[in-house]
């Protein structure tokens, strides 16, 4: 088999490719050694919760990025390819017609993931490269339609998908820019029966020793809190932003209007108009399940994919 693979994440907001290999030594040991990373925010799902199909112009943008990540994944001699598909897919009327496209266009047909099987990814990835000392782990995965919740110590032990994401929470709760006061209760308050459901179906969520968040809502929060000019992922993975931290960059983000947030070192201009919903998810997450602290990491699902073909 290639010591070189590549592992694509076509999500409700964002598609994200992974070209990576063994690590020197014994291949049992370590994280895997990125070759390439990208990310392209398409906004699949856009819409999908109300109409329950995928819009075409969403489709397109989607299919020209997997053709270029096809264009990159050649250039660098990667194989075999895994691609996979989320919770807009999941939520689609017309999601074989967005299959056959991706496909053509990826040479790879996307599988479309339960939540349970994300949930289980999105922790081997996350957890491959931390002291095993820090565990139990809690690993949130704050998606565009929907947020992941797993535990464990060495492995995945529970996993849950919720049906809350920063694109499905601001096309269902906000609609003014900057937000009303009244569309982010509503919005605080779904994510609150969402983290209660939780810890429900999870009764071990709160013996969690290390909170790993995951994915852009996280990211953008250590980037703003950083003010980080530009992307730096070695200074984003792995920095523990505290309890004190998120919510001030929660107050900040959801007081301002769009054009405001903008002027927000590290916050991508594709991101601005879903943050707040996102950050209403994570805020809600610490304060809920008691959470001090939160480990951002940038390794996640498709690290957990490129290791299951390793």
């Amino acid at each position: 088999m290639n010591d070189r693979v590549a592992a694509v994440d076509i999500g409700t907001n964002s598609v994200r490719l992974l070209v990576a290999e063994r690590p020197s030594g014994d291949p049992s040991q370590g994280a895997l050694v990125t070759v390439e990373r990208l990310m392209r925010i398409t906004r699949l799902g856009q819409g999908v919760d109300a109409t329950g199909r995928l819009d075409p112009e969403a489709i397109a943008r989607t299919t020209a990025v997997l053709t270029e990540y096809r264009e990159v994944i050649d250039r660098l001699g990667a194989g075999p390819v895994r691609a996979t598909a989320t919770s807009a897919a999941r939520d689609a009327a017309n999601r074989d017609e967005f299959f056959d496209a991706a496909e053509a266009a990826l040479g790879a047909r996307p599988e479309l993931l339960s939540g349970l099987e994300e949930g289980q990814l999105s922790f081997a990835g996350a957890t491959a490269d931390i002291d095993p000392a820090l565990g139990p782990f809690l690993v949130v995965d704050i998606g565009g339609g929907s947020t992941e919740f797993s535990y464990g110590m060495d492995h995945c032990e529970a996993s849950l998908s919720t049906a809350m994401g920063c694109v499905r929470f601001t096309e269902k709760y906000i609609e003014h820019d900057p937000a009303q006061p009244e569309e982010l209760v509503a919005a605080l308050s779904v994510a609150e029966a969402y983290v209660d459901d939780a810890r429900i179906a999870i009764p071990e969520l709160v013996e969690a020793k290390t909170f790993v968040g995951l994915a852009g809502t996280v990211s953008a929060a250590a980037a703003v809190e950083l003010g980080l000019a530009t992307y730096d992922r070695d200074r984003i993975h792995h920095l523990e932003l505290s309890k004190v931290e998120v919510e001030d960059v929660f107050r900040t983000l959801a007081t301002e209007s769009r054009a405001e947030r903008l002027e927000n070192p590290g916050l991508e201009e594709a991101r601005a108009d879903v943050i707040v919903a996102g950050m209403c998810i994570l805020v809600t997450v610490m304060r809920r399940l008691g959470l001090e602290s939160c480990l951002v990491s940038e390794a996640d699902i498709l690290d957990g994919l490129a290791m299951s073909l390793l």
